[in-house]
């Protein structure tokens, strides 16, 4: 039998820490009604949304403007098996508000692709999971 204490839950706020330290991540959403998973750059705005930058007239903005989504990212080293995923479960939308759009537009997320009609997708962080791989494993 094997004991799981290679595995350890996180708590919400070490998930937004160690989230904050990668540069890229995916967007898990649907589309034409079967799973679709977008590798992405993100930034953490201040109230912990995950904040993306994309064309307006792109596939993601429009599959997953108003529905829950979920993003995960990670850091894994295969060597020693370890690291840590965390995933943010939460309804993500366009951001309209102009006001708003400015100061992503000073702030924000920079999308690595060239674009001319960027738009900004907030994913709120209504549910925030993860786990930390220790690289240990116990056989019983």
């Amino acid at each position: 039998m094997v004991q799981n204490d290679a595995f350890r839950a996180l708590d919400r706020q070490e998930c937004l820490r160690l989230l904050a330290k990668v540069p890229v991540g995916r967007v898990v959403y649907t589309r034409q009604a079967l799973p679709a998973v977008l590798p992405v750059n993100f930034v953490l705005d201040t109230d912990a949304s995950v904040l993306l930058c994309t064309s307006a007239a792109s596939e993601l903005a429009r599959a997953i403007d108003g529905v829950v989504v979920a993003f995960e990212g990670d850091e894994l080293d295969p060597v020693t098996r370890s690291g840590w995923s965390v995933v943010v479960t939460g309804r993500a939308a366009v951001v309209t508000d102009s006001a708003e759009h400015e100061r992503l537009s000073r702030s924000g997320p920079t999308s690595w692709m060239p674009m001319r009609d960027e738009v900004f997708v907030r994913i709120t962080s209504e549910m925030v999971t993860g786990r930390e791989l220790t690289g240990t494993r116990t056989t019983m």
